[in-house]
């Protein structure tokens, strides 16, 4: 009988947890790269803990009230053991710590579980199903469940998994966290900061093998997590320990196994995108090995992989073919050095250097044929080395310590064999693209078209954390430095010019440079001199203390601030931005309810600042010469590629139009002018309440919801009348002034130095208050101010897990969320300018007068995973994610009285836009011009995005050999709604652009991939 009842105990546990490490259950405030055992015993005995794979010991007595606690603990098996009498107490409990969490195992005075409902097991291995120590909203994902899911093997498609974590503009890639723009988030690996500090919006990474386990912060995390207003993605790599142990992985992602992508043409019938001739290839193997150096003491795991990439696409005409390949190496490795039970030493190094390189040649789109001349060549080179030495020591049963140094390196360098001799000509597809065809689509200059680019990133990292366990109260306190150093060189190739070939949209058209096109011509060059460079270091420090008080032993409080400091500097070191004393108060609570771990309410408040990204010490701090000049195209004559020899074809430059655009060139100039003088940081405030129960150990769901403000901003804004009056004029006919463009906070205060020359009574500090001055319009010689920024985020978010019980499992989510302002944020999607930090956003009081609906707003979403396991050979798993669609909003290029350019006449992107429309009298005179406002998303939204995966996989049924073989396909239905739209609704007052509306981004085609694994 006794028997019986302990199998019936077994079996209820196992109907277990295997997901639940990746439900969206709420994780803990641990060191980055570990986790704890915490919980109750009987006061005085020992609890001791023992990692299945290393076999480090730690112990820990329990305290008068019972309660006991042991943090810093490596991701992975342990067991725990009870001591009394110096004598083992029961059976060991084997008990599974996961990155980030708190694994509460309460144990009764004969050493086993006494909160057998609240906990679980994945496999044998206990687990929580509501983390009661826990104050985040974090998502945590296994190997395991991964190798059940069709996931594609990145960090991005595992941080997708999670409620509110969404593809941002695809023009640029990342993502966005809860409403948070794509340049807002933070990625760890073992604790190293490895996110791109030019511009946010992209990070190192390891091969998806390389990792163990994945944890997705989107909100709440503790002091110890800082610079970053989105989410957290926090990963953790794999480890060796007393067992021999290697394998090898394929990945196959066949050409034959993907869908073609759809051609999109403009309502007139003419070509907008081709890509239905596109295709791609790619395939990995990967080795790895792990184990003993040193029994019990020295552990390393190491692997190498192998990458081939090979892809073919088109232009957007669909007028030149690309071939593109890539044969790369990463390599990786983890070595633990354990010099006693309570004192270690962990190395990892990864490299993730690759590149790539392109051969372009003409193409005949109907005939497939590609052209038989010398193509153009280019190669692009990125990643870099990285590694950190992580040290953990114990004192005692109540004190850690750690510490950590590393480097975190990357680089971008594009190069060409026609960089010298080749300048880049290229065209605008919707004024000109037509006639483009019409020439049988040849090749434009003998420049393959890019930026010859220089450019090395790299961090310093150093941080100590600190853990003092003293009663009822964990206390939690550290510091941490980067220092990031970005040393650039970028310009055009050949004569340093870029040539854009564009069609008149209108009779009337005028140029960006205020000169009306003059009659008979109707084709232009726009020739763009671009350059810049220097070596440029970003100092960013913090210091964080928390107190992780049991008020009783149900209702636990966090009480955390950090200060943070920010010091962007300039080409010759000296400070350019500084900010310090930023002072972020976190609080959280989280309650058992019931008091045995099955409920639980929680909620956390807090404040989070960014920093100022390096892109803006090198544009500013540094110079940079960026001006546009203006010249009709008289035809194209017939020419040889030097390098190549292949045919191409160059534009006759005829008289210049106007005169110079200089308006965007920065000097390295006095400071004083080109930064606010009390500039304060940006920050995001944030507040979250949420409630978590089990149904059974097989069932629970929670519910939360999360409101976050944004109410400052910075980035360059136009200043032309610093002193009430307007600056002198420019050279350029039709340019109201030769106008400031200094970082500040839009619609606060700003202090710049303002001098007799630009109007000011004297030279000397002036203060104004950009909220009612700082811009004069022309022509109505208003003088005026801002909007004040505001971005808020609201969520509710539902959700219900069933845990994998080596059966089946399935999680499913709702989101309901509402992303509203007058700005994205440090990147803007609705015009596709990613330059962080100098997005447009307040190129003008016109661009950002309206609030309503921003382009990360999805209203509602929905996400599905789930996986079932017919027998020992086959199992299947399936991913769901259904998002509403994105707002469309219409930009114009001027608005009610003043006689200036808002947005570019000539350009989509460039300048921002307004909401107000020119409807009536726009070609006459501008004080006759009638307007229509228009809110943001007033022309509808995108279609709903569908995308949906499936996958089966195969096990050798033997026992003894681990061989499986997993094929996926990813957007099943082939889905291939439109993403991206163009927001540019003018071209000249009340000139309606045909583009208005038309896409620019499609979901990717369907594809399939086959992963191949052996471990031995």
């Amino acid at each position: 009988m006794k028997a019986s009842r302990t199998r019936f105990r077994r079996a209820a546990l196992s109907i277990a947890l295997g997901a639940c490490m990746s439900t969206m259950t709420p994780m803990v405030m641990a060191q980055s790269a570990t986790g704890s055992v915490a919980g109750r015993a009987s006061a005085g005995d020992q609890v001791q803990v023992t990692n299945v794979d290393t076999g480090a010991t730690r112990n820990v007595t329990a305290s008068a009230d019972g309660t006991y606690r042991l943090g810093s603990l490596q991701v992975g098996n342990y067991n725990v053991q009870v001591i009394r009498d110096g004598q083992a107490v029961g059976e060991p409990v084997p008990v599974a710590v996961s990155l980030g969490g708190t694994t509460t195992v309460n144990l009764g005075s004969g050493g086993g579980v006494a909160n057998m409902a609240a906990v679980t097991v994945v496999g044998e291995r206990v687990v929580n199903r509501v983390d009661v120590k826990s104050t985040e909203t974090a998502t945590n994902v296994t190997r395991e469940e991964i190798s059940r899911l069709p996931v594609d093997q990145s960090l991005s498609s595992v941080a997708m998994l999670a409620p509110g974590v969404i593809g941002g503009n695809s023009s640029f890639g990342g993502m966005s966290f809860g409403g948070s723009s794509v340049a807002e988030n933070s990625v760890f690996i073992n604790g190293l900061n490895v996110t791109d500090f030019y511009r946010r919006q992209s990070f190192s990474t390891a091969p998806f093998a390389f990792f163990r386990e994945f944890q997705v912060k989107t909100g709440g995390y503790s002091v110890e997590f800082g610079r970053s207003t989105g989410g957290v993605i926090n990963a953790v790599s794999r480890s060796g320990g007393n067992e021999f142990e290697s394998g090898m992985e394929l990945t196959f992602e066949p050409s034959a196994w993907q869908s073609s992508g759809d051609d999109h043409f403009y309502a007139d019938g003419s070509v907008n995108v081709r890509a239905s001739h596109d295709r791609s290839s790619f395939t990995k193997a990967n080795v790895w090995a792990s184990g003993p150096i040193v029994r019990d003491r020295l552990f390393m795991f190491a692997m190498y992989e192998q990458r081939e990439s090979n892809a073919g696409f088109t232009n957007a005409g669909g007028s030149s073919w690309s071939e593109r390949e890539g044969s790369n190496g990463f390599w990786g490795t983890k070595v633990d050095w354990a010099l006693s039970d309570n004192h270690l030493l962990e190395l990892l190094a990864f490299s993730d250097e690759g590149d790539s390189d392109t051969a372009l040649y003409n193409y005949n789109f109907a005939s497939r044929t590609v052209g038989t001349a010398p193509p153009s060549q280019s190669t692009s080179s990125s990643g870099g080395k990285s590694g950190s030495l992580t040290y953990t020591g114990h004192f005692g049963e109540n004190f850690t310590a750690k510490a950590m140094y590393g480097l975190n390196r990357s680089s971008s360098f594009l190069r060409s064999p026609q960089d010298a001799l080749c300048s880049w000509v290229t065209y605008n597809n919707a004024s000109y693209g037509a006639v483009y065809r019409g020439m049988g689509s040849p090749q434009l200059g003998c420049h393959p078209g890019s930026n010859v680019v220089s450019h090395e990133d790299e961090r310093e990292a150093k941080r100590l954390d600190f853990e003092w366990a003293v009663g009822d109260h964990l206390l939690r306190f550290g510091w941490d430095h980067e220092l990031m150093t970005t040393d650039r060189v970028t310009f055009y190739p050949g004569d340093g010019v870029q040539y854009t070939a564009y069609g008149r949209t209108s009779p009337t058209q005028v140029l960006d440079n205020g000169t009306p096109l003059p009659v008979g011509v109707n084709a232009f060059l726009m020739a763009r001199e671009r350059a810049d460079g220097g070596v440029f270091d970003i100092e960013a420090s913090a210091y964080y203390l928390e107190d992780v008080w049991s008020v009783t032993p149900n209702l636990l409080v966090n009480l955390g601030v950090r200060v943070d400091t920010f010091d962007n500097k300039n080409a010759t070191g000296a400070s350019f931005i500084k900010m310090d004393d930023l002072v972020s108060p976190r609080f959280g609570f989280s309650w058992d309810m019931k008091g045995d771990g099955t409920t639980k309410l929680f909620g956390n408040l807090g404040r989070y600042y960014m920093p100022v990204t390096s892109i803006i010490s090198y544009n500013f701090a540094g110079g940079l010469l960026d001006e546009r000049t203006f010249y009709a195209l008289n035809g194209w004559n017939a020419a040889t590629n030097p390098v190549t020899g292949a045919p191409y074809m160059a534009p006759i430059i005829g008289p210049q139009i106007g005169a110079v655009d200089d308006q965007f060139n920065l000097s390295v100039r006095d400071t004083r002018q080109s930064v606010d003088r009390d500039i304060d940081a940006v920050y995001q405030d944030e507040a979250i309440v949420g409630f978590q129960t089990m149904i059974s150990q097989a069932w629970s769901w929670g519910v939360n919801a999360t409101y976050r403000r944004m109410p400052n901003a910075m980035d360059d804004i136009r200043i032309n009348a610093l002193c009430g009056v307007r600056h002198p004029m420019s050279a350029v006919p039709g340019s109201s002034s030769i106008d400031l463009w200094p970082i500040a906070n839009p619609g606060d205060t700003l202090t710049l130095w303002g001098t007799t020359r630009q109007g000011c009574a004297q030279d000397g500090w002036v203060t104004i208050d950009t909220s009612k001055e700082g811009y004069i319009t022309g022509g109505s010689n208003r003088v005026i101010g801002y909007s004040k920024p505001k971005r808020t985020y609201t969520g509710v978010e539902f959700q219900i897990d069933r845990a994998w019980d080596d059966k089946w499992a399935f999680n499913a989510s709702y989101l309901w969320s509402k992303s509203e302002g007058n700005h994205e944020g440090p990147v803007n999607s609705d015009t596709n300018y990613g330059d962080t930090g100098m997005v447009q956003h307040w190129d003008h009081p016109a661009n950002n007068d309206r609030y309503g609906d921003l382009f990360n707003d999805r209203r509602h979403q929905i996400k599905l995973r789930g996986s079932y396991r017919f027998n020992e050979m086959w199992s299947v798993g399936g991913t769901l994610t259904a998002l509403s669609g994105g707002p469309i909003t219409a930009f114009g290029v001027t608005w009610p009285d003043e006689n200036f350019a808002v947005a570019s006449y000539t350009s989509e992107g460039s300048g921002g836009g307004t909401g107000w429309l020119c409807v009536a009298s726009c070609t006459g005179p501008w004080q006759d011009r009638v307007y229509e406002r228009t809110e943001r998303g007033a022309f509808g939204r995108m279609p709903w995005t569908y995308n949906l995966g499936a996958n089966v996989t195969w096990e050798l049924p033997v026992e003894g050999i681990d061989l499986k073989a997993r094929l996926s396909v990813y957007n099943l239905l082939n889905d291939q709604e439109v993403i991206n739209v163009r927001g540019r609704y003018e071209g000249n007052p009340g000139q309606r652009r045909s583009t208005f509306g038309t896409g620019t981004r499609w979901q990717s085609p369907r594809y399939a991939q086959l992963v191949v694994s052996w471990n031995f």
